[in-house]
Parts: C-alpha cells; structure tokens; sequence
C-alpha cells in the first residue's frame, strides 16, 4: 500500500497507542523472560514488529510521555521534572491528526500535570480527554454505577474480610516494604471493578462511537508503577519464592538509595512477584482492548503500538525505581502492528529511542510532520533495512542533572553531582560533585563494573562528553546562552540544570494518575 493509495482513499488507517507505566522491556516473556506471563503482549509481537533495543529519553513519567507527544527531547519540549506542565502551545501527534481529520481521543495516565483544572476537551489536540484527575474522578464516581458500568465483567462484589488487600499508597510517608507491596497484596476489588477495566471500557466505547471515522487513540494504563496494583484474582499468581534476589555488583552500594537499604530479601522477592503480577494485569486488559478492536471489524486498519513511558529497576544494584541510566531503567517495549503494512513477528536490533516513535507514526498515517522533530524515522526498519539506524542513544534525567549514551558497546553516565536529590532517592553522598561512570557492555552487561578510572579510557570519555554535549547543542532552545568557549563539562551542567517553568524538583502528585 503506497502513500498515494492511502491518500485517494484506498485504506483508512487509524491509531491505537497503548501505554503501560513502569513496565520494563525484560519483564516480557517476547523479550526471553520464562517467568513473565504476557500472552497478549506476545502475540501482538508476533503479529507485527518489536524493537528489541528501544530507549526512553528520559527515565521519569512525565519527561518521557511528553517527548513522545511532541517529538522533542525532554529539554526542548520543556519536560525534564515530573511535575512540569506541558504547554498547551506545544505542537503534538494529536495536533497534526486532528489537523487532518482524525477523530482523537486520550484516556487514562497522560502526566499532562493540569492541576488543579482538570483536561478539557480539545487539550493538546485531543477532542476526547478522560485522563488524569478527571479520569480518576470519572471512575471513584463510577462507583456509584458500577453494576451498570461493569456488566461486561460482572457487578460489584465486596472483598471478604479474609482477603487483605494493600492500602492506600503514601509513597515516602510508608516505608518502602509497604508502597512497593512487598507482601504482595491485591487492590481492594476484583476485575471488573478495578481501574483497567474502566479504561478498557471506555476505550471500547471510544472505538465503537468513532469506527466510521479515522481515529486516533491513546490509552494509558497506570499499572505496574508502584504499589504495583492488580485485582483480587491475581494475588495468587506468582510466589515470592521463584524470584532470585539480583546480586549487587562491587560499585553499587555507594549509589544505592537510602531508602532501599532497609529491605530484606523477602521483601525484595515479594516486591519482585508483585510488578509481574501487575504485569499480568496489563496483560490481560491489552489483550481485552484488542479483542475490543477485532469484533469492531478495525484490527486489518489499525496501527497498534504498545510501550511504556521508561523502564524499572526491580532489585538490581539495589535499586527500585527507575531515576537512573542504567538498562533496566531506559530500555522501554516498543511493538507496532498494522497488517498489509508490516511483516509480522520481525525483531529489530538497531538501536531505537522514544522519540523516533512520534514521526514514525505520522509517516504511517500520512499525516503532517512535526514542526519540530528530534526523532529518525523507523519506517526503513519496519520494512526491513538492516543498516545501522542511529549509533547511538541518549537519555537524560534532569532532575538529577545527569545524562547518558549508550552505544553497542558502551555506556556513558555523566553527573553533575550538584544537587541534593529531591526525588526520594539520595544516597549515603548526596552531592558528590561532577563524576562519569563507563561500562563495558559487551565484558559487562550488567553494568558492575565502571571502568572510567582507567587511564586508556581518557580518549572514549572525552567522545563520550562530545556527544552529550553535541546532541544538547542540536536541540536546547537555550543554546545560545552558553560561551562557546568554555570547557565541556561546564557546558554540560549549564544543560544539565532544569529550566521548566516548574523547577522546584520532584513532587508526588496525585495518587493515582499523578504518580511518578
């Protein structure tokens, strides 16, 4: 199907973006892992193309999502702290859809931070918004109707007495054992009555309303974010026992949060069975939206794409939570299906990040592009190029002013070491001072062992800081504030330091769709 078939009208292609929050690439039994139970995650793989080695830009919420919205780095789109708003000027995919017909809509966790007012329609390009705070108010009312709004799965039933269920998360407040659901406990409902199955119905009544027109949909799940929730019938799914406690590498425990010092490895295991649990879930609710899409008769033209907004850290170097460069954190599932268009069950290796996912799509769509696009477009990839797609990625936290780039080989961590960690997440040395830290990814996969204090390693660190820096100077809208002549690192931390029109750090924001 050529662009100019799509434009005489031959195929109507519409748009499904499915978001999970906090779900890891490894946590995906596609990506190799036996113990994940993700049947529908897989099969939509296999019915279309995975990038195996995709990176976020930037390993925290609202950063990440509003990269993808817009097409700019974190830095550019004016999202490097969580609790940034976007701004309602900034051109998005929505807008560029709208602009051409389509009929969008958004629902569930879009980090769009508009508190204290809600979305409103029209927001962002969006005609439908069901996200955030009035989505979350949209289902707590919902309760009052739920016999009515659940039938698909089932009325309302209370949870027994002899069930216990986890309680209201209070991240920071609780000690960490208990806002990361150690023991493993369910959310106070079952199926039916739970957030997913809100979203799912909502987004099925969305697809239902709009299948005559071209529509584009995003749908966001909270889930497996922290307390990692799922419904009273899973919480026998996986036992704490199965899953090994990670071993903490020799460099690690000066860099491991405070906070997660305490946990023993029970608690670790159980943290660990809980995220798979919630995994599950996800699992189960894609797998219901794209049956949704098939009864519709609208799975032959519709551009499925599922990912998650970063990665997690779930006990390896100690760590859980994802305010960091290692892997675990940055690489992030990226699937996309569209039958007739894209060969299914191919897996790309090339190295991919977030922000080549919003021009693909329009390219797809044969839409218009961006104003403004930091991304490459995948499109070569979908339809089997197999040259080397970008040499590298780049990802940066600034809340901690500290970015990253990661090759085939290697990967680079540089820190202005400057601030005192706001996000819940400081260490034993908590303004260390400029530092970098190199791993060796083909001796060191997991990233053990830094090796920057080796002498031989000068020359690549020195690259390593000329790509940082090169791809900050491409694309900060600040770029001619900084002397040209002053030494690399300095120009690095001027880059490094937020300038969101809120900078004040990291702040937890509202529980359920507000999260970091």
């Amino acid at each position: 199907m050529t662009k100019a078939q799509i434009r005489d009208g031959a195929r109507k292609i519409d748009l499904l973006w499915i978001y999970a929050d906090d779900h890891a690439s490894y946590v995906l039994g596609t990506d190799g892992n036996r113990r994940a139970r993700t049947p529908n995650l897989d099969r939509l793989a296999s019915e279309g193309v995975r990038f195996a080695r995709n990176f976020c830009n930037a390993p925290v919420c609202t950063p990440s999502r509003q990269s993808r919205l817009t097409g700019q780095m974190p830095h550019s789109a004016g999202m490097t702290v969580v609790d940034s708003p976007l701004s309602t000027e900034k051109a998005t995919v929505a807008k560029q859809l709208k602009s051409v017909g389509y009929r969008t809509g958004a629902i569930g966790k879009m980090h769009w931070n508009r508190k204290p007012d809600p979305p409103y329609p029209g927001i962002h390009g969006f005609d439908f918004a069901l996200a955030d705070q009035n989505a979350f108010t949209a289902h707590r009312d919902s309760v009052r109707d739920r016999a009515l709004r659940f039938h698909y799965w089932g009325a309302a039933m209370p949870v027994p007495d002899d069930i216990k269920t986890k309680p209201d998360w209070r991240v920071y407040l609780d000690p960490p054992r208990i806002w990361l659901n150690a023991h493993k406990l369910p959310a106070p409902g079952y199926e039916g009555d739970w957030s997913g199955a809100f979203e799912v119905e909502e987004a099925t009544d969305f697809l239902r309303d709009n299948r005559s027109n071209r529509f584009a949909l995003w749908l966001s799940f909270s889930e497996p974010h922290p307390p990692y929730e799922f419904p009273v019938e899973d919480r026998d799914a996986f036992s704490p026992a199965d899953f090994p406690v990670p071993a903490l590498g020799p460099d690690d425990w000066w860099q491991n949060p405070l906070i997660f010092r305490g946990l023993s490895d029970k608690d670790r295991q159980g943290i660990i069975a809980a995220c798979y649990t919630s995994v599950h879930y996800v699992d189960r609710n894609v797998g219901r939206v794209l049956h949704a899409l098939k009864d519709l008769g609208l799975e032959g033209s519709t551009l499925v794409v599922y990912t998650a907004d970063h990665g997690a850290m779930l006990g390896a170097h100690g760590r859980f939570e994802k305010h960091c460069g290692y892997d675990q954190a940055i690489r992030t599932p990226l699937t996309m299906r569209l039958p007739g268009t894209i060969e299914p069950g191919s897996t790309v290796h090339a190295l991919t990040q977030s922000v080549d996912v919003p021009g693909t799509i329009l390219e797809v769509l044969d839409a218009p592009r961006l104003p403004l696009n930091h991304g490459r477009s995948l499109r070569p990839l979908i339809d089997g190029a197999t040259e080397t797609h970008r040499p590298h990625i780049f990802s940066e936290y600034l809340e901690n002013e500290e970015a990253y780039i990661r090759t085939d080989e290697w990967k680079f961590i540089y820190c202005s070491g400057k601030p005192f960690r706001k996000d819940g997440y400081e260490t034993e040395n908590p303004t260390p001072g400029r530092y970098v830290r190199l791993f060796d990814l083909q001796q060191d996969p997991d990233e053990f062992h830094d090796v920057s204090g080796r002498g031989s390693s000068a020359p690549l660190i020195a690259e390593m800081k000329q790509l940082l820096l090169e791809r900050f100077l491409d694309t900060h809208p600040e770029v001619s504030s900084v002397a040209k002549d002053l030494p690399v690192e300095d120009q690095l931390d001027f880059f490094l330091t937020p300038r969101d029109s809120s900078c004040s750090g990291a702040g937890v924001l509202d529980v359920k769709y507000g999260v970091k």
